[in-house]
């Protein structure tokens, strides 16, 4: 059987259709490994040499705008209610359609084989009214900024069971457990279908939720999960939408303590202004199970989340996009959280998303800078590596019991930027008992002395100080505080 390749991509659409007419409901099936299959339906509608319709892929959901052509040979352009765009070329040749697209420029070409589908099979449901806003109460959960590892910086779609217990196990006896970090939580693609009641089931990659949260809790360790307000995930898998209270409570009859619950399969359908209401049902939700169940919102900092985020029960927000594992990255959302550290305190946490320290791009100066801006934020330390591989260097950042210390201080207050000069920057946190941890930052490509008058700091000049990252004790002398500090590098303090 032969294929044309269509803009970098071949797709074959085989199905008992009408030559001279494309209408109909068309389905790419590609199965996943776990059992799932990650499904792309065409619903079109042919009207002599115009193409309407829609296209659902994962998380996306495209309305056809333009085309041009026919059976014979078509161009559709389609484009999704955020302005995300696709443009797909195909032809029908007697009972089989070919069908291209190229998503973006460095997309990758793929070849699937897929088949006419029933009318209705995939049509993207219609939204669920939304409940009045009201406060949710406060869970009492992440007095401080939560620690432990997450799935997806690593491992992504490769997560599954045997991998969850190995990081427990890892978890537990390398010293992280002892230096505070307690969460091992599962990111997207666990999702499996719904059974015949709407229970949420685990796909193949996760046989028994319910024995891995158990052996999670043997190791002293708590368990974690995701799932989305819409009807899919970002994956593509199994949202929650409707199903709110019911997944709830399997989580918590499972035994989960963390929930991470991400918006992109909601955004179809709802608002960035409508964000509060659909969170405030998850956050309901969780508090009726009586299970205390810590609750992320991921939402990319849209909305103004900061200002709603605790009163829909959250305890932790994201206020950024995805971090890369990029000094780029790292440096463009970290440096940016300055004004909003007010809205951190005990309990509710601004998030600029999980660590990248080990996974291997960046060097281990770029990776204890992030270490000490995100203990410097009193945000979450998320680790994502392989907690299983890890070198004494990436070991020794993330066991930094000093950096730590500064991260989970019990005050609760985010720190400051108290001082910039170019490439150079110097951040200020208040700490419980009078003390301040104070981190010199060098962005710039060379090494640099960073210098500033304590006054500038809005600081009396203190006369002893902790090094954090040479775990020395420091004297300072003078007005002036300064340090030469190595390129894309730190010199943080304790002084008290």
């Amino acid at each position: 059987m032969s294929m044309r390749s269509l803009c970098g991509i071949s797709i074959l659409l085989a199905g008992a259709c009408s030559a001279a007419d494309l209408t109909g409901n068309w389905v790419v099936a590609q199965p996943n490994a776990d059992g799932t299959s990650r499904n792309t339906y065409f619903n079109l509608k042919q009207e002599g040499d115009r193409i309407t319709g829609h296209i659902r892929v994962t998380q996306f959901y495209y309305t056809i705008q333009g085309s041009t052509g026919n059976a014979e040979g078509f161009t559709l352009q389609a484009i999704s209610k955020d302005n995300r765009k696709v443009t797909y070329q195909g032809k029908l040749t007697g009972e089989e359609l070919q069908i291209g697209a190229r998503p973006r420029p460095d997309a990758a070409v793929t070849t699937m084989l897929a088949h006419r589908a029933p009318a209705g099979e995939g049509a993207y449901p219609e939204r669920l009214p939304l409940p009045a806003l009201h406060k949710v109460p406060d869970n009492g959960l992440a007095k401080t900024p939560p620690m432990g590892w997450n799935s997806w910086n690593k491992f992504r779609g490769r997560v599954d069971d045997a991998g969850v217990r190995g990081m427990a196990d890892a978890m537990a006896s390398n010293g992280m457990k002892d230096a505070g970090y307690l969460y091992i939580n599962i990111d997207d693609t666990w999702e499996g279908a719904r059974d015949a009641q709407g229970n949420i089931q685990s796909n193949k990659k996760f046989p028994d939720m319910k024995a891995l949260a158990d052996y999670v809790h043997s190791k002293g360790l708590k368990l974690g999960i995701y799932s989305s307000p819409g009807p899919n995930t970002c994956a593509g898998y199994e949202g929650t939408m409707g199903h709110e209270a019911q997944d709830a409570k399997t989580w918590a009859a499972w035994g989960i303590d963390y929930l991470k619950y991400d918006w992109c399969g909601a955004r179809n359908l709802y608002t960035n202004e409508e964000m509060q209401a659909v969170y405030q049902k998850m956050g309901d939700a969780l508090r009726a199970t009586g299970r205390p169940i810590v609750f992320s919102l991921c939402q990319y900092g849209n909305n103004d989340v900061w200002k709603w985020g605790a009163d829909v029960g959250g305890n932790l927000w994201r206020t950024t996009g995805d971090i890369r594992d990029q000094w780029a990255s790292m440096t463009n959302i970290g440096f940016k959280q300055n004004e909003l550290a007010e809205y951190a305190r005990p309990g509710h946490w601004n998030d600029p998303d999980m660590l990248e320290i080990g996974n291997g791009g960046m060097t281990v100066t770029e990776y204890q800078t992030h270490m000490s801006l995100w203990s410097q934020l009193a945000a979450p330390l998320l680790a994502g590596n392989d907690l299983r591989e890890m070198t004494p260097a990436i070991k020794a950042i993330l066991l930094n019991r000093e950096a730590i210390a500064v991260d989970q201080d019990k005050e609760g207050k985010q720190g400051h930027r108290a001082w910039s000069a170019g490439d150079q920057e110097i951040w200020v946190r208040d700490l419980a008992g009078g003390g301040k941890a104070v981190a010199l930052f060098n962005r710039g490509g060379d090494a640099a002395k960073v210098a500033a008058k304590w006054s500038d700091l809005r600081m009396s000049a203190p006369s002893r100080g902790r090094d954090v990252w040479a775990h020395t004790d420091v004297t300072f002398q003078g007005p002036e505080v300064s340090a030469t500090v190595p390129s894309h590098g730190v010199v943080m303090w304790v002084v008290r």
